[in-house]
Formats: structure tokens, sequence, C-alpha cells
């Protein structure tokens, strides 16, 4: 057997609908459009939520509460992940990034408590929960806010 001579297994490929070549291919005619209507014509887009001219369904629902687009949301990062750096090393966002222990920066970095930390570190982050400084600073560790 030769790498040319190889192919696909007996009736794993499919040929492609060829419309419009004639009644005997029985898809001859129109083409598989059907008579007239939007669908039927050249030309037609219609957007993937448009319901026929009905009340869009986004708009049928009730809106209920509030979001804040100028909310400032931080990239979580929890004291356990942090146990990968070596001691006495400066932990900052970029390092994290780095590390892909966060996948982008949004607008901050913010430590969490979660987990134990058992060696010194300098973390350097946007915010901090009250624990996470309370185990990094118990550990011998320091913390900056940037």
């Amino acid at each position: 057997m030769k790498l040319s001579e190889l192919k696909p297994a007996e009736g794993s490929r499919k040929s492609k609908k060829r419309v419009g070549r004639g009644a005997g291919s029985g898809h001859g005619k129109t083409s598989c459009r059907g008579h007239k209507g939007q669908r039927a014509r050249s030309g037609v887009h219609i957007a993937p939520w448009f319901e026929g001219g009905q009340l869009p369904y986004h708009r049928r629902i009730p809106k209920r509460g509030f979001h804040n687009i100028f909310r400032n949301e931080c990239a979580e990062v929890n004291l356990e992940k942090l146990q990968i750096f070596s001691e006495n090393s400066v932990v900052t966002p970029e390092l994290l990034l780095g590390e892909k222990i966060i996948k982008n920066l949004k607008r901050g970095v913010k430590i969490l408590g979660k987990g134990e930390i058992n060696k010194p570190l300098v973390v350097r982050a946007h915010r901090f929960s009250r624990s996470a400084i309370r185990k990094i600073e118990a550990a011998g560790g320091k913390v900056e806010v940037i």
C-alpha cells in the first residue's frame, strides 16, 4: 500500500447536493427552496433571532434587577494557588498571568484567603481579603497593594 493509493471507506463520503440541475435530479426547478416566500428569494439574510415579525423572545420576557456596567471585576486568586512559588519570591499580576493562574488581568487581581500558605512571599495585587492578609503575614510574607 502506498500513500497515493489511500481511499476513504466505501459509503463514508457523500457527494454534495447539486441543485438546479434538471427535474430528474430531484433538486431542479425551485432548487430545494419551495415556492415564493422570503427564503426562496436570492440574497436572503434572516438574523438568527428574527421571529418572522412576532414580538421577539428577548422583548417578551420580563426584565428584572440591575446590571452595573461600571462594575470593577477583578481576577480572583486563592492562596492555595500561590504555593507553587518559591520562598521570598515577589508575586505580581504579570507573574500570575505568565504562570496561567489567571486568564487575563481584567481590571485587577484580588487575592482570596482559601487554602493555606506556609512560605513567606511578597504578594503585590490590587485587592486582598482580610483572611488572605492575615494568612500571608502569619507565614512571614508581605502584602503590597498596587
